[in-house]
């Protein structure tokens, strides 16, 4: 198979794979028409690849298109599992969208930035004060019911399964779980509950690749998002290849198509 990667740091190891710039995919044409599939477009490239020059991309437009920020991804969840979503507003900024979300949440809530990463962009709202300042430095309100947790779980699902997962625990009582912000990895005791809502909900979008966040509160699972582009430090300690994974998985979809 002959790929193309526009993103070559996530496809290190992969045979056969040629390297394009994304802001150079119309100069570099031929490369990319002679690709079996195009691999990590960024999301502004998805619909000329896909529909102009009718390529296969992996991760999937859905993957890309859905995973783009957290109004895509909590709509997406709603339209497959709302129940396992926490209560969470969406609104544009106005006087009368504060008023709402200070009568219809208690403190303390979650207030967010629409694109964030490693715990990046969240806020523990705990006054009107702090959420007036986050309501000056973002045109759209992502608001969030608060779920007194110690830690989340990383589920990775990669083609059709899932490769990783892990707890990302909280020993310090602060708000957030990110390793990126300190949080400590554990393997142990890994519920197949969760396991099989994160397989349900990524085969029902139809996700390849995604890291999915998850807390355990009120007797059950909620998502709290999922990240088309997942970080890998939990990965060291289980010998998990990614790049690997999603090379045997194009083959077998390439397989399959030529049967």
């Amino acid at each position: 198979m002959n790929f193309v990667t526009f993103n070559p740091f996530r496809t290190i190891g992969i045979p056969g794979i040629k390297y394009v710039k994304p802001e150079h995919m119309f100069e570099d044409r031929e490369k990319i028409d002679h690709a079996d599939v195009c691999l990590f477009p960024e999301n502004w490239q998805v619909n000329a690849l896909v529909h102009g020059m009718k390529k296969t991309i992996f991760p999937s437009i859905q993957s890309i298109q859905l995973g783009h920020n957290k109004i895509e991804v909590t709509r997406a969840l709603w339209s497959v599992c709302k129940e396992h979503v926490p209560y969470t507003q969406i609104l544009g900024r106005s006087e009368e969208s504060i008023k709402k979300v200070l009568t219809d949440f208690s403190f303390p809530f979650v207030a967010k930035e629409i694109r964030s990463s490693m715990g990046k962009g969240v806020f523990l709202i705990e006054s009107e004060e702090a959420f007036r300042e986050y309501a000056e430095n973002n045109s759209t309100f992502y608001v969030q019911e608060y779920l007194k947790i110690d830690r989340d779980l990383r589920v990775c699902f990669v083609g059709d399964e899932v490769i990783a997962s892990y707890w990302r625990i909280n020993d310090h009582n602060s708000f957030h779980n990110n390793v990126a912000q300190g949080g400590r990895i554990s393997y142990e005791n890994i519920p197949q509950e969760a396991i099989d809502l994160v397989c349900q909900t990524a085969r029902s979008l139809g996700i390849d690749h995604a890291g999915f966040d998850l807390v355990y509160a009120n007797d059950q699972f909620y998502f709290l998002e999922f990240n088309t582009l997942f970080g890998n430090q939990g990965f060291q300690a289980l010998g998990v290849s990614v790049e690997q994974k999603i090379y045997q998985y194009l083959q077998e979809k390439s397989k399959e198509s030529s049967r």
